[in-house]
């Protein structure tokens, strides 16, 4: 059964805070990234987030169902696609590149989640996400080249955008693969496991280039952007976003992601003195256009308001 629109404010509000608490992931990144590299912060920030998700867990979810093998495998690609490689390149970009550029860029990929979502899980692919699609991809391709194009087209594009690019694949995998997983198991089962599954492939590769120097030199800062990530940005945000899918669907909860960049640039231009560029502002106006005439869908209210007009 569909919930009325006014019902459905606070599940409206929920995706709201979580999408917009992603934005200031990367502001807490790149401090971070200033004493670890981007694998060991994408470890610590998952460690940290396990020890307060698992434990939730088996507090809360006393009768969640028995994984089987095929849902092990299902929750080992979420942790694969949505925690370890998606992190990996998150966090890369946080270091290297322009917040700006980066959060606006990302936020292209709620059309790209439905594309997703129509291959793997059959779901109508209208012309308004092709539509959408081609607006949110222009978008990207300004916001990527920084409005040159013809410049970006002579001396190729950076190694930075291809990590970004990556980032977009992933997480629209992740949110894909998130919605088979809801169909059985709760937003909280499917986020602890990812994470759990997540941390597990990162941590030796964060042995491998981490010192304990590294670790005991860290300030107070570093640790502080570390455990909002953890706590804040992961666990209570992650829950509520997957909460959101499972109520009104990935289509319509990506949609929200539109708040995240704008979160993000407010936030860099505050705190890291940032420029905005008028190819960030022309970019970002096809993005988040594209993104929601991608994703809108006509509200059920509205369908019967019509059909009872017709009668």
């Amino acid at each position: 059964m569909s919930l009325q629109p006014t019902r459905l404010w606070p599940v409206y509000l929920m995706l709201a805070f979580s999408t917009s608490t992603w934005g200031s992931a990367f502001v807490a990144g790149r401090f971070a990234t200033e004493s670890f590299d981007p694998v060991t912060v994408a470890f610590l920030r998952f460690f940290f987030a396990a020890i307060i998700l698992v434990p939730l867990m088996y507090i809360l979810e006393k009768d969640r169902p028995r994984p089987s093998l095929k849902d092990w495998g299902l929750f080992a690609l979420l942790g694969l696609t949505g925690i370890a490689i998606y992190n990996i390149a998150f966090f890369t970009a946080a270091k290297y590149a322009p917040i700006a550029k980066s959060s606006l860029f990302i936020a292209s990929n709620p059309v790209l989640i439905i594309l997703l979502s129509g291959l793997f899980l059959k779901e109508t692919i209208t012309g308004r996400n092709i539509a959408g699609l081609v607006l949110a991809l222009t978008g990207a391709v300004i916001i990527i080249t920084n409005g040159d194009i013809l410049a970006a087209a002579r001396h190729g594009l950076e190694p930075i955008d291809f990590v970004l690019l990556f980032a977009v694949v992933c997480w629209a995998l992740y949110s894909v693969l998130g919605k088979v997983a809801l169909r059985k198991f709760s937003s909280l089962v499917c986020t602890t496991w990812a994470v759990v599954f997540g941390t597990v492939m990162l941590f030796p590769f964060a042995l491998l280039e981490t010192s304990w120097t590294q670790v005991a030199e860290a300030d107070w800062g570093v640790w502080t952007a570390i455990l909002h990530m953890s706590i804040i940005v992961t666990v209570v945000s992650f829950l509520m976003y997957y909460q959101g899918i499972k109520i009104i669907g990935a289509a319509k909860a990506s949609l929200f992601i539109n708040l995240m960049p704008v979160s993000a640039v407010i936030l860099a231009v505050v705190f890291l003195d940032e420029p905005l560029l008028w190819a960030h502002l022309a970019g970002a106006l096809f993005v988040l256009t594209g993104v929601t005439i991608g994703t809108y869908t006509r509200p059920l209210w509205l369908n019967r308001k019509n059909k009872a007009a017709r009668s």
